[in-house]
Formats: C-alpha cells, structure tokens, sequence
C-alpha cells in the first residue's frame, strides 16, 4: 500500500510540475500585435493548404489509383 502512496505522489508531483511550467510560460507571452496576428493567420491558411494539396496528390499521383479515385469520387 505504501509504494501505491508513493507512486501516486510522484505522478502527480511530474503532472504538477508540468502545469507549473506551462502555465508561467503562457503568462510570459506577450500579447499579439496586429502584424503578429496577421502573420499567424498567413502562415495558418498556407498550412491549410499545403495539406489540402497533399491530400489531392495522395489521391491522385498515379494512373491506375488516378481514375479509380475519380470514380470513387463521382460516385458519391
């Protein structure tokens, strides 16, 4: 019983130390000016992208998947 006691103690000290860390790291955050928020925005709609864009060649990158891609798509 007493090494589930410690056991117990010691994850929940790990698990307290993390939220510590974070939480005092969030607090340092600056505040986002408008540019910041701009350039998050950007870099968040062309990694959008670029995954949309991987998915499509996922799809569509050789002949024979090609066109039963096509047809698994038309069929819907």
């Amino acid at each position: 019983m007493v090494y589930l006691a410690i056991t117990a103690l010691a994850l929940v000290s790990v698990v307290a130390a993390a939220v510590t860390v974070l939480v005092r790291r969030d607090r340092r955050r600056m505040a986002a000016g408008p540019e910041a928020r701009r350039i998050e925005a950007a870099a968040t709609r062309d990694f959008r992208d670029a995954r949309s864009q991987a998915h499509g060649y996922e799809h569509f990158s050789d002949a024979s998947g090609g066109i039963s891609a096509l047809r698994d798509r038309d069929s819907r």
